[in-house]
């Protein structure tokens, strides 16, 4: 029973892990649900509490990583307001698209935004390339911290650390 289990918890860790790079899939939340199931089903051998603070903690930093990231590019690449309200309007219609809408939708965005705000098309191209490399740099790190909850999870239940 306990490989049936165990089988379970690491499949939703890893679909959350899959979830950081494609989206419409949960992400971290997935990898902490699997913490919860593990010290729900196995008590006081199961994750700690500790576990799963620290878990859930590094949830909140990815969940904020992936809502600024884009933005925080395109700033850096001097998008301007009108980029910012262009971007999440892409976003949100890029929701409706699939995921490659929800990749494409914000960059058309930043654009379209871009260029109805003034903007020529280098300064607007600039704003959109600087979205593409938030948003990519937002999924690698929100990766990189899948991993690190894994790994944690995995150290803290295993018992490797000690």
């Amino acid at each position: 029973m306990n490989i049936l289990w165990w089988s379970l918890i690491l499949l939703l860790m890893l679909g959350g892990l899959c979830g950081t790079i494609v989206p419409l899939l949960p992400d971290t939340p997935l990898i902490v649900a699997g913490a919860v199931l593990h010290h729900i089903v196995f008590g006081a051998h199961g994750a700690s509490w500790t576990t799963l603070l620290v878990l859930t903690g590094l949830m909140f930093v990815s969940l904020a990583l992936e809502f600024v990231s884009g933005s925080m590019g395109a700033k850096y690449f001097g998008a301007t307001r009108w980029g910012a309200i262009g971007g999440i309007l892409g976003a949100v219609v890029g929701i409706f698209y699939g995921p490659v809408g929800l990749f494409v939708g914000p960059l058309a965005g930043v654009l379209l935004g871009e260029l109805l705000g003034g903007q020529g098309l280098l300064p607007a191209g600039r704003s959109t390339w600087g979205t593409f490399l938030g948003t990519v740099a937002g999924a690698v790190g929100k990766f990189a911290i899948g991993v690190v909850m894994i790994g944690w999870f995995l150290v803290a239940t295993l018992g490797w650390q000690k």
